[in-house]
């Protein structure tokens, strides 16, 4: 076994930037699994946002996460509820995302939906759903993260889910075999 002793360290300038463009082109390179997150509005009406930056958070208890824009218009009417409903998306899904991605409209006009059992959004034909408590949101940057408390959760569906990947949907692929 070999050691080395460090004797220096190297850190960073904390006023050094990396542009955005290159940001966004590197961290393009890494495939992002898309959902939709969904809840009601005060008046019982749905709405909802596709995210492409959910994850699991803990086991124990049962958390997941997902990073809204801060700018979202949506999060703070999902927010303000208390609950959310994460849908994982089909690749087929292509439509939902981007009618949840449109700002100002009625994001639901074309998408079919039923209610959880506590009246939750959930897509038809998602591969799964997600139903949750805001346990937590804190500030990171220009998103927040916010994290659920998992209620409820069911597959619905064996399919490919809708990847998102250097700018554009793509399809899984098996991985080879050796």
């Amino acid at each position: 076994m070999h050691s080395r002793k460090v004797t220096s360290m190297t850190i960073l300038d904390p006023t050094r930037t990396v542009e955005r463009s290159r940001f966004r082109h590197v961290l393009g390179h890494f495939p992002t699994g898309v959902t939709a997150i969904t809840s009601l509005d005060g008046n019982g009406n749905p709405v909802g946002m596709a995210v492409g930056s959910f994850t699991s958070v803990s086991l124990d208890p049962p958390l997941v996460a997902f990073l809204p824009d801060r700018s979202s218009t949506t999060f703070p009417i999902v927010r303000a509820n208390g609950r959310f409903c994460v849908n994982v998306l089909s690749s087929r899904q292509q439509a939902v995302c981007r009618a949840l991605s449109r700002k100002g409209t009625d994001k639901f006009a074309d998408i079919l939906w039923s209610p959880t059992a506590t009246g939750l959004p959930r897509i038809t034909d998602a591969l799964a759903w997600i139903e949750c408590t805001i346990d937590a949101v804190h500030e990171a940057g220009d998103h927040y993260i916010a994290v659920g408390r998992v209620d409820a959760m069911e597959l619905d569906a064996i399919d490919d889910p809708l990847i998102f990947f250097q700018g554009g949907y793509r399809a899984c692929a098996p991985a080879a075999t050796a």
